[in-house]
């Protein structure tokens, strides 16, 4: 009941949009009412609840490309406020839709993503919602109808929560609470979305991106919306879309001299490893396969990423081995006759040089993870360490690596490699949770429930990193300097809770 009380509140001040099951936008409102500080706190508190999810994807690889694409736009964004802090992350949901939330937080389904024909369009759809957030829409849509709104936003708020366990019983609610804020906010909302089209659509010239590829996808999303059976896709209920809008889109392209603008190799793995990973493993399987079969691909080396990716999932692990032989033999090929996989070499260990491209790191990790299914350890070990010297920063690579040495039973060397990374990537929670299973392999109790408190600490849930750094101090098996570190986190974080209860 405390945390339900807690989300009314919080829709008392933002909006909301949706995630997996038509998840509302909660919004920003105004600097006068809630520091960037506060409103950070906010996100986070609800970024616990989507993290808890099933559907939210936590994959290193697919989140750094969405942060790069994401800071790329923004870099290029005169409207942002300087050390506003995003974040982009996706959740593995079939419908198209992206969403907003307080801090900065902004999340794309990989329907979306999967339905995004080129990477223009993807950014395009980024851009738009970016410019939603920097031009405070949601503000100033609160402030221009308050009462009606902030009711609806408090029986959505319990709608979340309520179909989770009991979807039936959540989709009355929002039924109903949808009704009447709908009605009372559509001019309002429609105004908002030619503003960020306009604002979104200057962002995408100045990063560089094909500009057409705004006005590409919403046009395609109107069509598709006349073929759906149960209406719009989720991305046109909460973003309003109008041929007056498309019309608008194309003409500022009209005035824009035509340039093509070619597919990163990041955008294409990252799509074929979102088709590796939705719907069944066998389904997932046979679609890659008959693609291959039939040349129905743009890049085979792609198209094999996935498949190997897919086979994995499926537990075809034999299969997937002699996959990724091809695959290296049809890289080493390309390289050999001076080929290009658009524009940019992929290879075992070659290093991409251009800022952001992690596509070399992203086969490598996968070639890695094949070894391991097939009880090829040492390779597997060879892999990682020859890749985290081209690409130290992947951090699905640290990941792997951690996890292979304790798999080996390198519990030492894997702690003093999960301890140097951690100097660097302090807020990684895989990173603490690796550092946990190995303190619980070397009966270090303590030491284990610290670092499994910096993991919830991360997540947001500040009562359960409370009580694992009780337990922490109940084992007193370290040193002073251990245990003195232990206390003084225990009153920051009960210091943390106590302000965000208040």
């Amino acid at each position: 009941m405390r945390i339900i009380c807690f989300i009314i509140a919080l829709t008392l001040l933002f909006p909301v949009k949706t995630f997996a099951h038509e998840l509302p936008d909660l919004g920003d409102v105004s600097q006068a009412t809630i520091t960037p500080h506060e409103e950070r706190q906010i996100g986070l508190q609800i970024m616990h609840q989507i993290r808890s999810d099933p559907s939210y994807l936590d994959d290193p690889e697919i989140a750094s490309y969405l942060n790069g694409l994401g800071h790329k736009l923004i870099s290029h964004s005169t409207e942002a406020s300087p050390g506003q802090s995003f974040e982009f992350f996706a959740l593995q949901d079939s419908t198209i839709n992206a969403f907003a939330l307080p801090g900065g937080f902004m999340g794309f389904n990989s329907g979306l993503i999967i339905a995004a024909q080129s990477e223009s369009e993807l950014a395009a759809v980024m851009a738009h919602e970016i410019a939603h957030v920097t031009q405070k829409h949601l503000a100033r849509m609160i402030s221009g109808q308050k009462y009606t709104m902030l009711a609806s936003l408090a029986a959505l708020a319990i709608a979340i929560l309520a179909s989770r366990s009991n979807p039936q019983a959540g989709q009355a609610i929002i039924a109903a609470s949808q009704a009447t804020a709908i009605q009372s906010q559509l001019n309002f909302t429609r105004r908002h979305e030619k503003e960020a089209d306009r604002v979104g659509f200057n962002i995408l010239i100045a990063a560089g991106f094909d500009p057409q590829g705004m006005a590409a996808f919403f046009e395609r999303l109107q069509k598709a919306s006349r073929f759906y059976e149960n209406g719009a896709p989720s991305y046109l209920r909460t973003h309003p879309l109008t041929y007056e809008r498309i019309a608008d889109i194309q003409n500022r392209t009209h005035e824009i001299a035509y340039r093509q603008v070619p597919d990163s190799i990041d955008f294409l793995l990252v799509r074929a490893k979102l088709r590796a990973l939705i719907g069944k493993s066998s389904d997932a399987v046979s679609q890659f396969r008959l693609r291959l079969e039939d040349k129905r691909y743009s890049n085979e080396a792609v198209e094999r990423y996935g498949y190997i990716l897919a086979l994995l999932r499926d537990k075809k692990n034999k299969e997937a081995n002699e996959q990724l032989i091809l695959l290296y033999s049809l890289i080493e090929k390309d390289a050999a006759s001076g080929a290009h996989l658009n524009n940019h070499q992929l290879g075992r260990t070659i290093h991409i040089e251009q800022k952001g491209l992690q596509a070399g790191a992203m086969i490598e990790t996968l070639a890695a993870s094949v070894k391991l299914a097939n009880g090829l350890l040492d390779e597997a070990l060879n892999i990682y360490r020859s890749a985290l010297r081209i690409y130290p920063q992947h951090k699905a690579l640290i990941h792997g690596y951690a996890n292979a040495m304790l798999e080996n039973g390198q519990v030492d060397s894997a702690l003093e490699f999960i301890n140097r990374e951690l100097q660097f990537h302090i807020n990684d929670i895989q990173l603490y949770q690796l550092q946990a299973r190995a303190y619980s392999m070397q009966d270090k109790a303590m030491l284990k429930h610290r670092a499994q408190a910096e993991v919830y600490i991360r997540q947001g849930f500040y009562d359960a990193a409370i009580e694992q750094l009780k337990i922490a101090l109940r084992h007193d098996n370290g040193d002073f300097y251990q245990l003195s570190s232990i206390e003084a986190r225990l009153r920051q974080i009960q210091l943390l809770a106590e302000e965000l209860k208040e």
